[in-house]
Formats: C-alpha cells, structure tokens, sequence
C-alpha cells in the first residue's frame, strides 16, 4: 500500500482501510517514534470505530523501536495537547476530526505539544514510513502503559476562568456523537450550568449528522433545542472537539471572527498589552477590537502550524481562527474548543445582557463566508489576479494566497492545500453589498 497519498500539509488523513490501515500505522508509529528521538510518546485516539485498531498499530510501531508509548485511551484532541504539554513528550492523536466515518487520521506533534507539519518533520516522517513499511522493525517492545490524566485536564481547562465568576445558565451543546460528548461534562460537573448535550453517545458513524459545525445544515437541530428549551447559549462542537462554534439565544450562530474578538477582549483584561493573532481570514472588526482593548493585533497565515509558531516568537496569549479554533499560550500554544466555551460562559455570567447583544458590539461586518471554486491551475488563478489587481494600484499581499483590500471591502483567495480549489473569503460593510463583491471576485476567477 502507497502511504504518499495520505500526508497532508499538516496532518496524515484517509479512508479507512483503504488508504490508511493497522500496517502503515505501524510504519508510521515507528518512524514517527525515530524521527523525534524521545524516551516516550503519547497517544489517544477519538470516537471512530477504527481508531482503537490503528492507535495500538502505531503503538506497536513506536515500542518496537525502543520507544514506551502512555496511552490516553479516547480522548479530544486538545486533551492530547494538553497531555504533550503535561507531560513533556510528542504526541500522536487518531482523528479524522469533521471528516466522514470512513476516515481516520493522525495529529502528530512535538513534546510540548509543537505542531508537526510538512515543513516541520510530517516529510521527512512520511519518507521514513515508507521505508518501515519495506523493512518492518524487529526488537523487544518498550512498555505500553495507559494513563488517566482526566482530573488534570479539567483542573487545566478551569484555570482560564474565574469560577467563582460564573452564574446559572442554560446551555445546550451539541456534540454530534463526537469526544465533546466525552469531554464537556467532566468540564461542566460541578459548574453552576443547566446543561443539555444531544448526540452524547460516542459513534464514529456519526448517525444524527456530520461533526462538521462548519456546514450551516449541521446546526439545525442545535438551533431548534434553544428556541425550545429556551437556552442562554448553544455550543457546536466538532468531531474531536478541538473547535466550538457559537449559537445565540436566538439560534442566530456567531462567527468564529466574532468569537475570536470577543474572546481577545476577555484575555486583554487579564493580560493588558498583550500580543493577540488573528489569521487573515479574520474580520477587521478583529484587529480593530484588539486596538480598542489596549493590545496589540498581529496578522497571521491560515493554519494551526503558522499560528503556534507566531505564537512562540511573539509570546502572544491568545489567537483565533475564523474557522473556530482558538489558541492559548498558557495551553502550551495549542488550541481548545471546551476552554473558549468556557471563556465565553464567563463573559455571558457577567453581563446582563443576553448572548446576541453581548456579541453584537464584536460584529461589525458583512462576512461571505468560504466559498469553494473548483479551478484547473489554483496557484496560476491567483498568480494571474494578483497581478493584475496590482497593475489597477489595488493595495494587495500575498501572505497567504492574495489578500486584496479595497478599504471599503476586501477578500482572500487561498489555494486548497489538497484538491484543486480555490477558497474565497469576502467582508464588506452590509449583506447585500458583500454578496455584489462576492459576485464581482468570482467574475474575475472565470475570467483569469
């Protein structure tokens, strides 16, 4: 079997058992174990019928290389980063994270929790388990030993918050049938939350609906039990429940640019002047609340490897993706959907306004959202616009794909990292005029 196909630019994702099976997690569980060079490494895995199969795989691989694997057992993905954090030593994670239940994956990093991607050891990685695929190890295995390390995760994740802070409040979380059923009410018990979580049972065949709270059509049923109930806020885990996304007490959902702003503004009360990341999807209202916060915005790549790294050079506290993963510096740099939950049921327990006009302030603008174009050459589309929108003195940069600002409105355009796709994101100061812009960019796709 060709592992090749299932490196991506920041993880190792496939189709189970086709692309990805026990054998070549195995391979990868050696070489991964070689590459880093440490005593010990840990592992865990999410909810997916396949993954308890391909975790001791690759345990197998990194023991029979001289390396003791702790095993976490099912566990979300940030509990693993915590655990790397916590312990000191690289970490594997099996997930597929939204994707279907065919898939399963690995999120591999460093002791500390450091992400590992293409340019930071996942080539060289996957150069190596090929070759431990050809010519598999042969040895005494290192020592597997399963750790609980639940109550010191929790105790981690409450330290973001003042609990003494917090006040009565109807939440309703949906997790999907992913680890944020496993998760959430070992964080919430003994909270003062009345809390509801549909689709707890943990099932990788994901039978109410896909753990991607991305897609708008994944939110209904989220939306619909807060009307009912009548719920001061709504949570929307993903599959590994390393990502939350917002739902108002008026099912309305909130951006995870909105969140990213709201949550700034809480971790610059804390930590005045501090250094905060937005990636350049983010909207404006995003650099602009930071400012306003007394802190200093800072402008970052797509990506949760660019931003930890960013993160580690700038000493930032906080950093937030419009895609709803937000990252903490006193997380060892990694990111948590149940911590900004968390943060933000602090923020609602000290207003009295209710969740919509709490967020309100933070959103300022009309957002496309990503919308996908299928093109032959990306990399040449956008090469071609950046060009020419440079030739009409348009104000545009190329940290990640084109960036082209009008200052009334703006957009990026960012190749896919694995299909060929062009990702656009448009923000301009209203609805309608957003989707005009939105309109006006995908004119000069089909026309580059």
């Amino acid at each position: 079997m060709d592992s090749r196909a299932i490196f991506k630019a920041y993880d190792i994702r496939g189709t189970y058992p086709d692309q990805l099976d026990e054998d070549i997690a195995r391979a990868v569980g050696s070489a991964f174990a070689t590459f880093v060079n440490a005593p010990r490494i840990v592992v865990a895995r999410d909810m997916r019928p396949s993954g308890e199969a391909l975790s001791m795989a690759f345990a197998y691989g990194a023991r029979s290389v001289g390396v003791q694997v702790i095993d976490l057992g099912l566990a979300s993905t940030d509990f693993l980063y915590f655990a790397s954090g916590y312990l000191d030593a690289p970490g594997a994670m099996f997930t597929a994270s939204h994707n279907p239940a065919q898939y399963n994956g690995i999120k591999l990093c460093f002791a500390g929790a450091k992400p590992v991607g293409s340019e930071t050891g996942l080539a060289q990685i996957e150069q190596m388990t090929s070759e431990y695929l050809r010519e598999p190890a042969t040895g005494d295995l290192a020592a597997l030993e399963p750790r609980d390390l639940m109550s010191e995760w929790v105790r981690h994740v409450h330290s973001f918050v003042d609990l003494d802070a917090l006040r009565p409040l109807k939440i309703v979380a949906d997790t999907a049938n992913g680890m944020g059923g496993f998760i959430a009410p070992k964080i919430f018990d003994g909270l003062p939350f009345d809390v509801e979580i549909m689709y707890q049972e943990l099932d990788g065949t994901f039978p109410h609906h896909p753990a991607d709270p991305l897609n708008p059509e994944n939110l209904r049923d989220l939306q619909a039990r807060v009307l009912e109930v009548g719920a001061d806020i709504g949570l929307a885990f993903d599959g590994d429940a390393d990502r939350v996304f917002l739902i108002d007490e008026k099912a309305q959902p909130i951006s995870g640019s909105t969140t990213t702003a709201m949550v700034a503004s809480a971790m610059l009360k804390r930590n005045p002047g501090a250094t905060i990341l937005y990636n350049l999807i983010c909207s404006k209202s995003v650099p602009e609340v930071i400012t306003e916060a007394g802190g200093v915005p800072l402008r970052t790549r797509v990506g949760h490897s660019y931003i930890k790294q960013t993160m580690a050079e700038t000493n930032a506290v906080f950093g937030g993706e419009h895609s709803g993963h937000y990252y903490y510096r006193d997380n060892y740099r990694a990111d948590s959907g149940i911590i900004t939950a968390l943060i933000v049921l602090e923020l609602l327990s000290g207003s009295a306004q209710p969740m919509s006009q709490l967020a309100k302030p933070f959103k300022r603008f009309a957002a496309s959202g990503e919308i996908n174009t299928e093109v032959t050459d990306p990399a040449g589309v956008v090469a071609d616009l950046t060009r020419r929108l440079r030739d009409q003195g348009v104000d545009v940069d190329e940290l990640d794909g084109l960036t082209a600002d009008f200052h009334s409105w703006w957009f990026n355009l960012r190749p896919s990292n694995t299909e060929p796709l062009l990702r656009l994101n448009v923000e301009a100061p209203d609805d309608v005029t957003c989707h005009e812009r939105v309109q006006e960019v995908l004119t000069m796709i089909k026309g580059a």
